[in-house]
This record gives structure tokens, sequence and C-alpha cells, in this order.
């Protein structure tokens, strides 16, 4: 079993990711059109991401959003 004490850093927001991708296995993610989804996996790379909404008074997961989304150069 591996020592979750010693989680190795992952890349920040704003860094570009590398093909040798780190999955935060904290933070499931399948937007695979994110410059920080690891390919292969449903994970994300960052270290930490920011949730926040786009309502005045979000009821629903809708109303939620990834905030630290960029779009991955070679999408779109």
């Amino acid at each position: 079993i591996r020592d979750r004490t010693k989680i190795e850093p992952k890349i920040k927001e704003g860094e570009k990711m590398e093909n040798n991708c780190q999955a935060n296995q904290s933070i499931a993610c399948t937007v695979q059109q994110c410059r920080y989804h690891c390919e292969n996996q449903n994970y994300c790379s960052l270290e930490k991401i920011q949730v926040g909404t786009h309502e005045a008074h979000p009821t629903v997961v809708e109303c939620t959003d990834c905030q630290s989304f960029k779009v991955k150069e070679s999408c779109c």
C-alpha cells in the first residue's frame, strides 16, 4: 500500500502539462478537452482545483463549474 502522506506535487494551474501526466486520484475528471485531464485516465493532473458557480443561488449540479478548466491547445 502506498504511503498517502508523501504525495508528489502535481502540476500548478497555468503550467503547461507534459505528456507524462501525474493523475491526482483525489480529483476525478472526464473532460477530455481540458489541458489538465490525464489522457488515458479519468483524473485531473492539478494539485487542486477551483469550483465555482455562474448562478446567484445554485441549487443543482449544472450550476457549478470547474474554474480551473483550460482548453487543450490541440482541441477544438
